[in-house]
């Protein structure tokens, strides 16, 4: 899988997802196995720089570097395996991964830390006072924008929330039973453990972090539809949108569809929702979503090409403008994402998310609402465009315990 990664074609998440849905592992091999993975991509920069200590900056086959960045994440993060195993485990995989020739070498670089690895851990503790770009693996250009909005100690503690495993939460879904009826289910009959979420900005009883459970879609609450996996972040939007029965609502980049389906829920299945995207790859998605759920209120899925075609004249109570962004705010669940995002990237998105806006307030109806969301802790992509409002709030990983999101509402007049 790292060495796929490595191809540069494929994004981490999609490649563990693909690789252990039929692999047969038990639950604790599956979970290794993602932790390994996950583990070498987000301390990829650490790594890399133990990796050219030892080797004189010299370059390494693709390969070859997956192997070692194995092999040091183990040594150096996963204190349960013994460094022998570690150091063995590796080699092994060199013969069966085209690398036969460097099993000397990835022995020897393996073995050299293996000897020195309380001074290793040591070294990486230092960095993180004083080189928080190698004491938590994250691009320099990063670290010093979030040092400039956010301030030192809560940069710190948002690279801290990065490097760690993003939990799993469960919206319950009260088109098709209770939160009482699915945490009994969860509790008697599915061994799901869990807690509610408590927010100051969710309403009691909608979220739960799944604390252990089975794989969910083998979860028969999960296949028929009971719930939704969502971060709690992510209702922050539709809350403010706050959808009512009889209104018309536009979703207008809706995949794969958690908010699409919650504002739904909102309104008790009867709204009239438009659920439109770029790709109909990605509304088969949400439609897919919707038949679980047992959604009946959306009345289209359209492409933004097919937007004049379908909707004609029609104006909407209120849109969701939840646009294509950084995605700054989940950079834990997202593993490649720092390495991926540039600072042109995000001007790009910028440009992207104004021109968004933009189009999106032609379809609202005088008097109509629309609420401007992100994922994003940028104060550029939130508050830079959609201006100053009181009804706009930032969610920070480091302010409110969860994921980054914004959302704020703009009334046109």
């Amino acid at each position: 899988m790292l060495i796929q990664r490595e191809a540069g074609r494929h994004f981490t998440e999609n490649i563990l997802d693909r690789s252990l849905q039929d692999a047969g592992l038990s639950a604790a091999d599956r979970a290794l196995c993602r932790e390994l993975v996950s583990g070498c991509v987000r301390w990829q920069l650490t790594l890399d720089e133990l990796i050219d200590r030892r080797t004189d900056g010299r370059r390494q086959p693709a390969a070859v570097r997956a192997l070692l960045r194995l092999g040091l994440y183990q040594l150096i993060f996963l204190t349960k395996i013994p460094p022998h195993a570690a150091v063995h485990e590796t080699v092994a995989m060199a013969s069966t991964h085209g690398c036969s020739r460097q099993k000397g070498f990835i022995n020897a670089v393996l073995r050299h830390y293996g000897r020195e690895l309380e001074a290793i851990r040591g070294q990486v503790e230092e960095w993180k006072e004083s080189d928080l770009a190698l004491g938590f693996s994250h691009p320099r250009w990063l670290i010093e924008r979030w040092t400039s909005d956010f301030g030192l100690e809560n940069t710190r503690a948002l690279l801290e929330w990065n490097n760690q495993p993003a939990p799993t939460f469960a919206r319950v879904n009260t088109l098709k039973t209770t939160a009482a009826e699915l945490t009994r289910r969860w509790s008697e009959e599915e061994s799901v453990e869990f807690e509610a979420v408590e927010r100051d900005w969710l309403p009691g009883e909608l979220f739960f972090q799944l604390k252990s459970n089975p794989p969910i879609a083998q979860l028969k609450s999960f296949q028929g539809g009971c719930f939704y996996v969502q971060d709690p972040s992510t209702a922050l939007a539709c809350l403010l949108l706050d959808p009512r029965p009889g209104e018309r609502i536009l979703d207008y980049c809706a995949a794969p569809g958690g908010k699409t389906t919650l504002i739904a829920q909102m309104a008790n299945n009867q709204a009239d929702i438009v659920a439109q995207d770029h790709h109909m790859k990605r509304l088969r998605r949400i439609q897919e979503n919707c038949e679980r759920l047992g959604v009946t209120s959306v009345s289209k899925f359209i492409t933004s090409v097919d937007r004049e075609k379908e909707l004609g004249e029609v104006k909407f109570d209120k849109i969701l403008l939840d646009v294509p962004c950084s995605n700054s705010g989940v950079m834990r669940r997202r593993i490649d994402l720092r390495w991926r995002l540039t600072e042109a990237e995000l001007q790009r998105l910028v440009e992207t998310q104004r021109e968004l806006l933009g189009e999106a307030k032609a379809w609202l109806k005088p008097g109509g609402r629309i609420v401007y969301s992100t994922c994003s802790i940028d104060p550029l992509e939130n508050a830079g465009i959609s201006g100053d409002s009181g009804s706009a709030r930032q969610l920070t990983p480091f302010g409110d315990g969860c994921d980054g999101a914004f959302a704020c509402v703009i009334e046109p007049h």
